[in-house]
C-alpha cells in the first residue's frame, strides 16, 4: 500500500501546485483590473479590460476544475485493496502501470513508472471494472493485467 499512498500523495501536491499557480494568476489579474486608470486612449484601456476580463474568466474555470479534482480525490481510500479496477486502484498491466485517480502525468515511485490518469480517460474506461488476468486491446496493442492494487 505505499506504492498507493506515495501515488496519492503525489496527485495531492501536482493539485496543490496547481491550485497556488492558478490563484497566484487570480491575484495578478485582479491586481491588474484594479491598477488599470482611465487613459486618453479609453478603446485601448476598454480593450486591455476586456482581455483581463477574459483570463480572469478562464482562470476561473481552472480553479473549479481543480476544485472537482480534489473531489474525486478525497472519494478514494488508498487502504482498500479491491478485485476489480476502480477509482483510486493501481493497475500493474504488462504494458504501463496506472493509478486510477486524477490526470497527473508521469510519476516515479522506486524506479518504477507510473501513469495517473482520471477515470474519464480512454485508457482507464477500458479498465474499469476488469479483473487481474483480463486481456485488454487499446488502438492495436493488446496487453494483460497483472495486479491491482
Amino acid at each position: 500500500m505505499i506504492i498507493k499512498e506515495t501515488l496519492y500523495n503525489r496527485c495531492l501536491n501536482f493539485i496543490d501546485e496547481r491550485l497556488i499557480t492558478v490563484n497566484k494568476t487570480i491575484s495578478d489579474i485582479q491586481n491588474s483590473l484594479q491598477s488599470e486608470t482611465k487613459s486618453s486612449a479609453g478603446d485601448k484601456h476598454e480593450t486591455g479590460r476586456a482581455m483581463l476580463q477574459l483570463e480572469r474568466e478562464k482562470a476561473g474555470h481552472q480553479l473549479a476544475e481543480i476544485e472537482k479534482q480534489e473531489h474525486i480525490l478525497q472519494k478514494i481510500n488508498i487502504y482498500t485493496k479491491h478485485q476489480k479496477v476502480t477509482l483510486g486502484s493501481v493497475v500493474i498491466t504488462t504494458q504501463a502501470n496506472y493509478f486510477i485517480a486524477v490526470s497527473a502525468g508521469e510519476i516515479i515511485v522506486d524506479n518504477t513508472v507510473y501513469f495517473a490518469i482520471s477515470a474519464a480517460t480512454p485508457m482507464a474506461q477500458l479498465l474499469l471494472s476488469k479483473s487481474v488476468d483480463d486481456e485488454i486491446v487499446f488502438r492495436g496493442n493488446g496487453f494483460r493485467i497483472l495486479s491491482i492494487l
